[in-house]
């Protein structure tokens, strides 16, 4: 579309209501790095009641990587995005999409939904989901599973003591159902562990965290991303308890693992950076706390949706650290 119709459009919304931030997606497209098989878009002027809006139609489910965002020099409610047109064939693209079908696989679609509700942090619908499930659950494992679930809804609200709950009623069946070395009991202990770690009881935290660690070890290769996740939630536990050169030890092994497991632009290898840069924070080495942290942020900024809480988590903690600089 031409410029200045799309700014007149987002002028004119903002004009409306003043509780609005506009956003103008400014589009390169580079044929040369389409795949000869897609058609992605089409100039209709032609076609248009209006020829000179220039519009450009794309086809769906048209991929864009996005390049930069920065807010506009003449009005801070208005933001511009540079976007770079790609396919399904981009290699950091269908690396990062497989990696998350791998992570959110489930034995029917509506657990994959539940899944992928809550990577991307849509928590009231994929509680909405999984209370619909639980009313259907016709076995002990299944409602075990969404028991399990429900405790991640309740965690990522900060809903702590609910979150504890749910997770002893899932608990409970699978340490009847499983033996003792299955990893599906190093999950429950793991996510027990970070409900007592936001609680603040950091030694119960630490207790169930080893004992998900110990599990892990024994049942999965030295380069599986659960055992990566361990090591960071024992890290975290330090770092909560101001052990900082612990923490550092345990993320550093998070953060070997997770570059050698996973894309480059997974939001797990984001976490390990944000989680060295708050570290490298607490031990006042101010320098290098930022640069892991821009290192989070970029991360996140790809692979996240632009309103997920963590981005803006990131962003706070690099503005604390740049007024210790």
């Amino acid at each position: 579309m031409e410029p200045k119709v799309a700014m007149e459009f987002v002028e004119r919304t903002m004009k409306k209501n003043p509780d609005v931030v506009g956003v103008i997606f400014i589009m390169t497209i580079d044929q040369s790095k389409l795949s000869t098989s897609n058609t992605p878009f089409a100039m209709i002027d032609e076609h248009s009641a209006i020829p000179s809006e220039q519009e450009i139609l794309f086809t769906m489910h048209s991929v864009f990587r996005v390049v930069e965002m920065k807010q506009t020099t003449k009005n801070n409610r208005l933001w511009e995005v540079q976007l770079t047109i790609t396919d399904d064939n981009d290699p950091q693209l269908s690396t990062l999409t497989n990696r998350i079908k791998q992570e959110v696989r489930g034995s029917t679609g509506w657990r994959i939904m539940g899944k992928l509700l809550l990577k991307v942090g849509h928590f009231d619908q994929a509680e909405e989901l999984y209370q619909e499930l639980l009313k259907n659950a016709s076995t002990d494992s299944e409602r075990a599973f969404i028991y399990h679930q429900l405790a991640y809804v309740r965690k990522y609200r900060g809903e702590y003591r609910e979150a504890a709950e749910f997770l002893e009623k899932s608990l409970k069946v699978y340490e009847q159902i499983l033996s003792p070395n299955d990893p599906k009991l190093a999950t429950m202990y793991n996510n027990i562990g970070l409900v007592y770690d936001n609680m603040g009881e950091y030694s119960k935290a630490l207790e169930f965290y080893e004992k998900a660690n110990k599990i892990w070890e024994i049942s999965l290769p030295p380069t599986h991303p659960d055992l990566a996740t361990s090591y960071n939630n024992i890290g975290q536990v330090y770092n909560n308890m101001g052990e900082y050169s612990k923490a550092l030890e345990y993320y550093e092994k998070s953060l070997k693992i997770g570059e050698k497991a996973l894309p480059a632009n997974h939001p797990d290898l984001a976490n390990s950076y944000n989680n060295i840069g708050t570290t490298y924070y607490g031990m006042g080495e101010y320098s290098k706390a930022l640069s892991y942290l821009e290192k989070s942020l970029s991360i996140k900024q790809k692979s996240l949706p632009s309103t997920h809480p963590s981005i803006k988590n990131v962003m706070n903690s690099i503005a604390v650290v740049k007024k210790k600089l």
